[in-house]
């Protein structure tokens, strides 16, 4: 599998509202976009640094993933994704590894890309998302 670098952050919050000036106004970071990723119950919104991303997360309900994140865990660092040249052939690999993962196939994610979610279980706690830039 080829890790082309780390693609975004992504860091849960209660509110975009009350927390994304601080990465627009304060840091002056580029504003991608805000989006609705309705099967993942989450709203998007992403801030370009040049070097990676950081992509605030506001669930679409409690029982959202994110939602249950914040519940349980509160407001903070909720996964790191890293941009791969091939999901399909990383899950594989990933698979052939014993690493467990969350999905067994990629679903499209905010900005189009192809996205699969490792278990936290196989990674030493940490969530980490795997994408594919759209083609």
């Amino acid at each position: 599998m080829k890790i082309l670098g780390i693609e975004h952050i992504g860091i849960a919050v209660e509110s975009l509202e009350t927390d994304a000036p601080f990465w627009k106004h304060v840091l002056g970071l580029d504003h991608s976009g805000t989006e609705a990723v309705k099967d993942q119950g989450v709203i998007t919104d992403i801030y370009n640094s040049g070097r990676g991303k950081i992509e605030l997360l506001e669930a679409l309900g409690e029982h959202s993933p994110v939602g249950k994140f914040l519940e349980k865990r509160g407001p903070g660092v909720h996964h790191i994704c890293l941009e791969v040249e091939n999901i399909h052939e990383a899950i594989t690999e990933l698979k052939e590894n014993g690493i467990e993962m969350i999905a067994d196939e990629p679903s499209i994610g905010a900005e189009g890309f192809l996205v699969v979610f490792l278990h936290p279980k196989s990674t030493g706690g940490v969530l980490v998302e795997l994408s594919q830039k759209p083609k």
